[in-house]
């Protein structure tokens, strides 16, 4: 692993600059560097305490059951993942850098840590934050909220103003993967049929397919004639942010990446999930199925997702009439209210500054 080269680099530059503390994330040696340097370390996620609070020892020899059954005293049964995602667990035990796994390069990073810290409000994970405290023997936990961009004085381009305006309030389904998702084409077309087969107007923003330079080759044959007028295929980066917030749009299409699931979170538009990575997995069962804000769409044995399960599950969140969308829609509200509060965001920067401040004295 590239980081595990650094270590001299580091070395130098903390005995040189004398920091009072270092943040890091996979270089699971620096703790014992710093703690060597009179330096306090913190471990600083990018992913969820779902994600780290499911986190145990495994190796590939291990049952499928076994890899699969929760740590003791898990506080949510219902945020796991589904026997077909087995692989995203065996993962830990892939060989990541030297000697280690990818399991045991973050339990090392924890355990060796002074504190850990998440971009995270207690509001939504406050169960897995007290699970991870009491799992690691008290260990500080800071939390720094989500830290969104500000968007106030940021305007939608025109390009987009103009086609979304020309359609009924809540009207049109978007969806967007991020940059980093890659489909195969056949996956590809699949969503583009779904999205078709719902016959509600849609923007899509994804990145072309493997094998494919843009969108319009990848789509279906045909697609574009059938579409023309309520459908709009983009291949590349979109202000989802601004787009979400646009009166048309009225639900979201997403992978549930923990940055995009807190961006839908202060949203109006009804959500849809298909995760693709071991995190938007955990992700989308907070969601989905304890928080009770989202839908997932079901993937066959084959671990695909149809174009007819897309399309039920589009409908089914878009139907005023259902009782499935009010509860949706009902939840989501009380959520927004909770994590809109104009200095919530400021009060959990101001207590994570002063937790440093406190590790620092210790």
């Amino acid at each position: 692993m590239a980081l595990d080269g650094t270590h001299q680099q580091v070395e130098a530059i903390l005995s040189s600059n004398k920091p009072d503390m270092v943040f890091f994330d996979f270089g699971n040696w620096v703790p014992t560097l710093a703690r060597q340097l009179g330096i306090k370390s913190v471990y600083y996620a990018v992913v969820s305490t779902m994600a780290h609070s499911i986190i145990k020892k495994v190796t590939k020899e291990m049952a499928v059951e076994d890899v699969l059954e929760l740590p003791p005293g898990y506080p949510c049964p219902t945020v796991k993942f589904k026997a077909c995602e087995a692989d995203a667990v065996y993962f830990l035990a892939e060989s990541f850098g030297d000697g280690l796994t990818f399991g045991e390069r973050i339990t090392t990073s924890i355990e060796q840590s002074d504190a850990l810290a998440f971009r995270t409000y207690r509001e939504i994970e406050g169960p897995f934050c007290e699970y991870l405290a009491q799992k690691h023997h008290g260990k500080s936990i800071f939390l720094t909220g989500p830290c969104l961009p500000e968007t106030k004085t940021q305007q939608l381009e025109d390009k987009w103003v103009d086609w979304l305006s020309k359609f009924e309030p809540k009207s049109v389904v978007f969806c967007s993967f991020g940059s980093q998702s890659i489909l195969q084409k056949d996956e590809f077309q699949e969503l583009l049929n779904g999205f078709e087969l719902s016959g509600l107007p849609f923007l899509v923003a994804l990145t072309p397919p493997q094998g494919c330079t843009t969108v319009e080759e990848a789509s279906p044959e045909g697609f574009e004639e059938r579409v023309r007028g309520r459908g709009l295929v983009y291949g590349g980066w979109v202000p989802q942010q601004l787009l979400l917030k646009y009166p048309s749009i009225g639900c979201f299409v997403n992978h549930c990446g923990y940055g995009t699931m807190w961006e839908f979170l202060l949203c109006d538009c009804q959500i849809v999930l298909i995760p693709e990575n071991a995190d938007q997995m955990l992700n989308t069962r907070l969601m989905a199925n304890e928080l009770k804000v989202a839908v997932e769409v079901e993937r066959g044995e084959n671990k695909q997702i149809s174009k007819e399960d897309l399309s039920r599950a589009i409908k089914l969140v878009m139907d005023k009439d259902s009782e499935i969308a009010r509860v949706l829609k009902s939840n989501r509200a009380k959520l927004k209210e909770t994590l809109a509060k104009g200095d919530l965001q400021e009060q959990y920067i101001n207590n994570f500054i002063q937790g440093l401040q406190n590790l620092v004295i210790k």
